[in-house]
């Protein structure tokens, strides 16, 4: 399961609603009935915090996986208050809303993996990670991916795709957006994920190719590939249609090019060009269901926070709201 499970939390009753999903999930994955009791509270005090201090908050589900280990990952995304000192909101005790202030160090205690960025007046993002076996320490991976990728609203399956495959010295990463939306849109970004699967061996161009002749039978797609090659420390990026992508780093930043075409249909050029790549960068590739005027440098620290925070903060400030959308944020951990 690649996409991205939303759940609205407006009022008292989808709280009730995110846990039944919670659980239905980790029932799902295979998740023992002590972790599952985990993920229910979590995602319950998750969905509480939204109510008691947000409005317009969502609650993001998305499979998290480490072969043979399967994990759910919780985002947390509001356009609330926000948190003038997190680290005192995160102390048992505290609190701004009348309650016993214990919410979010439960979240912190239960979860495997958790992170908070909050700006103050502009909202909160919180990030949690559990996973099905509690004494599973997940392993460093040469590159860290946060993505959120979701239908249009009204749609059940999301004509946008995305997939990896990460190695130690080399990374390949596919965003890949199905003209229209539904099903038919969804039919054709599949394929180019298959495609993709089958020849991640070979080089973005070449990729590209073959996705080209694959899709022939379906409506085409967007789609853009990206190769991190660790040792040569440089991403070589190929783009057909309207995926956009950008690299970030303390010093530099730099826009990648896609050319104009639909792959399946009507491609007139195909050109891979390279890019420095940092062990302190991002790499960030979204589908046109993410407006373009977002800017990473009027959220400060965010880059250094796990890369689903940033997805998730750019999803919530700048998705279309009329449209599929994916945004895939990519981070080197291992020097």
């Amino acid at each position: 399961m690649k996409d991205t499970i939303a759940i609205a939390v407006t009022e008292q009753s989808q709280t009730g609603e995110a846990r039944r999903a919670a659980l239905a999930l980790a029932n799902r994955l295979g998740f023992p009935a002590t972790e599952q009791g985990k993920v229910g509270i979590v995602v319950t005090e998750v969905a509480n915090n939204l109510i008691q201090h947000a409005s317009g908050g969502v609650v993001l589900l998305r499979v998290i996986e480490q072969q043979p280990i399967l994990g759910i990952e919780v985002l947390s995304l509001d356009k609330g208050p926000g948190m003038v000192d997190v680290a005192e909101c995160l102390q048992d005790g505290f609190s701004t809303g009348g309650t016993s202030g214990n919410g979010l160090g439960a979240i912190r205690r239960l979860s495997n993996f958790f992170e908070v960025y909050s700006i103050s007046g502009k909202g909160t993002a919180l990030l949690a990670h559990l996973w099905s076996n509690s004494t599973f320490h997940p392993v460093e991976m040469a590159l860290e991916l946060g993505v959120v990728c979701l239908p249009k609203p009204g749609e059940d399956v999301s004509g946008d795709a995305w997939t990896s495959h990460i190695e130690a010295h080399r990374s390949l990463l596919l965003v890949a957006d199905g003209l229209g939306h539904g099903p038919v849109a969804a039919s054709a970004s599949l394929e180019a994920v298959r495609t993709f699967q089958a020849c991640y061996h070979q080089s973005p161009h070449a990729i590209i190719e073959a996705t080209h002749a694959a899709l022939r039978s379906t409506r085409g797609a967007a789609l853009a590939i990206a190769e991190i090659d660790f040792e040569q420390q440089s991403v070589r990026f190929a783009g057909v249609g309207n995926i956009a992508a950008s690299i970030f780093s303390f010093t530099e930043n730099h826009n990648l090019m896609s050319y104009n075409g639909t792959v399946g249909h009507e491609v007139r050029k195909i050109q891979e060009l390279t890019y420095p790549w940092y062990v302190n960068g991002l790499l960030i590739m979204h589908s046109d269901g993410l407006g373009t005027q977002w800017r990473l440098d009027r959220y400060p620290g965010l880059s250094q926070k796990h890369p689903s925070l940033v997805a998730g903060v750019l999803y919530r400030d700048f998705n279309r709201g009329r449209d599929d959308v994916t945004v895939l944020v990519a981070k080197r951990l291992i020097a």
